[in-house]
């Protein structure tokens, strides 16, 4: 555990923990961070495009090649990879989202040169057997047939659909029945080509290891890949169809609710702003403006919350809640109170203090292990945000004024018209 991380992020007046690059002859350059508390290393790493990247008809194809890279490399197969991978207690894992392809890897120091061979197989040297790609279709379908009655899987992808109708944030990351069962071998080696590459990696390490080491290990494990192919543009957008309400009809007592309105990435420097903002109405969990009216006072519903979201291309302030069917517009009134409440009046200074002292506050919670730390270092390299910005997080949290508060209220609530799906069988939509 990177403690000296935890203790920086908490002051935010030095550097983050002595977090330093350290590049490789072929071009890759980790974020590093050495910690000989325990004889641990965790790497993690973000390749540019995800399931944005899917061809037409067949989403599904970049979080299905996620699931496959572990699945035998090499001339090792599916299950001879991971006898080796068990039999030294190595941790790899890869998963996909909608822009980016990435994963981690955890290791006792020892056994560090195994892992980063069997890391750098996987990556270069997938198998794709046509019967593991076979099983993970099966899995893949059977766990879509089991959502099709799970309303909060149904109501987020009806939400995304509707948000970003005829953009590559519409389609579902994780494919449909059809799209799934229409991917073949050569799409997933095309959308490896197009990935997995040498010139689109963002890598993190944080451990018992040091900059020389890593640098060999960074080679061994990345430098070998061929360059990535140019990906597609994804074009810029925004929440669509505002102000309407849908409803997926699933006979359960509850309805389960999405709703959403713009927002700012977290590039954009009135992200921080927005952040505080989101914490006021709906961000934190026990004391946000959402939790307090909807459920203490109402008991409308057992959890309501908000979150920012940000993308490459698209961005939007994102809420949910669930409760009985007889009672949804009712709790989406007293939502869009709360929210035109907020633009009309802002947050009182009482309540913008206790957000951003609980924000600071609670920062260093995100860094208590060095698996946490690699995964928020990679993130913040790849959305570019310097490597100083754990350092910098905290002042810029605590110097928001209400000035801010108001700007960036108005980017994101606008005129406080919601997108809004329903999962259930609401009587007072």
């Amino acid at each position: 555990m990177a403690t000296n991380l935890v203790d920086t992020a908490t002051r935010s007046a030095t550097s983050p923990t002595q977090a330093v690059p350290v590049a490789t002859a072929p071009g890759i350059e980790a974020w590093h961070v050495e910690s000989p508390v325990v004889p641990l290393i965790a790497l993690a790493f973000t390749f540019e495009g995800g399931a944005a990247q899917d061809p037409e008809g067949k989403a599904g194809v970049a979080q299905m090649l996620a699931r496959l890279l572990d699945e035998g490399a090499g001339d090792l197969s599916s299950d001879a990879f991971q006898e080796r991978l068990a039999a030294r207690a190595i941790e790899l894992s890869f998963h996909a989202g909608a822009d980016a392809l990435g994963g981690s890897l955890k290791m006792l120091v020892k056994h560090a040169d195994e892992a980063i061979d069997l890391l750098a197989l996987a990556l270069a040297k997938p198998r794709l057997d046509p019967d593991a790609i076979e099983r993970v279709r099966a899995q893949t379908l059977a766990s879509l047939r089991y959502q099709q009655n799970d309303p909060g899987v149904m109501a987020s992808r009806r939400f995304f659909a509707e948000a970003y109708a005829g953009h590559p944030y519409a389609r579902p990351s994780s494919g449909t029945a059809e799209s799934i069962a229409a991917i073949t071998r050569d799409d997933l080696v095309a959308m490896h080509r197009q990935i997995i590459g040498r010139g689109a990696v963002k890598v993190a390490a944080v451990g018992a290891i040091d900059a020389e080491r890593l640098a060999e290990a960074l080679d061994r494990a990345f430098g070998k890949l061929d360059m990535a192919e140019p990906l597609k543009a994804v074009p810029q957008t925004r929440v669509q169809n505002l102000g309407a309400r849908h409803v997926v009809d699933l006979d359960v007592p509850q309805s389960v609710i999405r709703f959403g309105l713009n927002g700012v990435a977290w590039r954009d420097p009135d992200f921080i702003p927005a952040y505080v903002l989101n914490h006021i109405l709906g961000g934190g969990s026990f004391t946000s403006r959402l939790f307090q009216e909807v459920r203490e006072k109402r008991g409308l519903a057992y959890s309501v919350g908000t979150s920012l979201v940000s993308h490459r291309a698209a961005s939007m302030t994102w809420g949910y809640t669930a409760t009985k069917n007889e009672r949804v517009g009712e709790a989406l009134s007293v939502i869009g109170e709360e929210i035109g409440r907020l633009i009309s009046e802002g947050p009182s200074d009482d309540e913008l203090q206790k957000a951003k002292d609980y924000l600071t506050g609670s920062y260093a919670l995100g860094f208590d292990t060095s698996t946490k730390i690699a995964h928020q270092l990679v993130q913040i390299a790849f959305e570019g945000l310097g490597m100083d910005y754990i350092a910098r997080r905290n002042d810029l949290v605590a110097n928001v004024t209400q000035a801010d508060i108001r700007r960036a209220g108005a980017r994101t609530f606008a005129d406080g018209r919601m997108l809004v799906v329903a999962a259930g069988r609401p009587t007072d939509f």
